[in-house]
């Protein structure tokens, strides 16, 4: 994605709460660079923790823990570590009870895994290549953790591959040319096997990990316009949504009846950057832009045509990316 130099407003992280119906909180974390890569911790003793990546265009690039001190109404950073370029996206490990190592991973040029240690010091715990008889590596664009089991993740790559990795032997499961040209995002339905892909070929596909001989078109674009992101509907796996490159509304999929969209959310007056399904929703999504709008919609209309937006935040700068915790689901 195409980053200019913006103002140093674009520098913040917001969390939105809303405890009562007439006091609204927002907390603001200021990074003294530009974010970009940003996940909620899913840790049931860690619900008010963020990672947030830098966005700096050279090689040396820098990933924060920050946590929210309630006491004081601040978040505070509680971790750091050095990262090879900017990261295109951050997730946490899908661990609510907190059984499991405290992990975080991120995908540049390569995926990495990271564990927080419990004196708070962060080390890597994996590199993942696949590609280990060259020098040169495609640059990751996206990937997804699967919530249903945890040893899987799923990356995406602009060499046209999603490959599917199992994070306890650090090894490919599987490689798959997945599109046509790059593939910008990849996410994961809550199964353990089936998962889509959107890419610079204008389309969304999908694909059971138990048949790979075999993948689904849902949805081409008009002109097949690349497609940026894609988020699937945890609550309600039937819906997907994915937005146009350079273009200002969200596109709601039903696979059910792929090919035509259910929904066109046009709301933004810039480009989209980024979408989010609220997580204790099946009818609810947000969507962040160019515009310095998130926008949430709500779906329970459908098949009605759905006209604006039920509330809107504005912010001080464009909005590159936005998060819903999982945990703490007024947030």
């Amino acid at each position: 994605m195409e980053m200019e130099n913006t103002p140093e407003d674009e520098r913040k992280v917001t969390s939105d709460r809303n405890e009562k119906p007439e006091k609204k909180e927002i907390y603001t974390y200021e990074a003294p660079w530009l974010v970009y890569g940003m996940n909620w911790s899913v840790r049931e003793d860690k619900k008010l923790r963020l990672a947030i990546g830098s966005f700096i265009e050279e090689y040396n690039n820098k990933v924060e823990i920050v946590e929210l001190d309630e006491d004081t109404g601040k978040f505070e950073r509680t971790g750091a570590f050095d990262h090879p370029y900017p990261t295109t996206k951050i997730v946490w490990m899908p661990d609510r009870p907190g059984s499991r190592p405290d992990l975080l991973a991120t995908t540049g040029d390569y995926l990495r895994i990271w564990q927080i240690q419990e004196d708070g010091e962060i080390k890597m715990e994996g590199l993942l290549n696949n590609n280990k008889n060259s020098e040169f590596c495609a640059p990751l664009t996206s990937f997804d953790w699967n919530a249903t089991d945890p040893s899987i993740i799923g990356t995406s790559s602009i060499d046209t591959t999603c490959t599917i990795w199992n994070v306890e032997t650090s090894q490919a499961k599987t490689q798959l040319i997945a599109h046509d040209k790059e593939v910008y995002d990849i996410a994961f339905a809550p199964s353990a096997d089936v998962f889509a892909s959107a890419g610079a070929d204008g389309s969304v596909r999908m694909f059971d990990l138990r048949s790979l001989e075999h993948s689904t078109i849902i949805y081409e674009s008009p002109n097949l316009v690349p497609l940026l992101r894609l988020s699937w509907n945890k609550q309600d796996p039937n819906y997907i949504a994915t937005f146009l490159m350079d273009r200002n509304h969200v596109v709601i999929l039903d696979i059910r009846s792929p090919a035509e969209p259910v929904a066109e959310l046009k709301g933004h007056h810039q480009p989209i950057n980024s979408i989010a399904w609220v997580a204790h929703s099946s009818c609810h999504i947000c969507s962040g832009g160019d515009d310095c709008q998130a926008l949430i919609w709500d779906l329970s209309p459908l098949p009605k045509q759905i006209v604006d937006p039920i509330l809107a935040y504005n912010a001080e700068a464009e909005i590159n990316t936005l998060e819903w915790s999982a945990l703490q689901p007024e947030w």
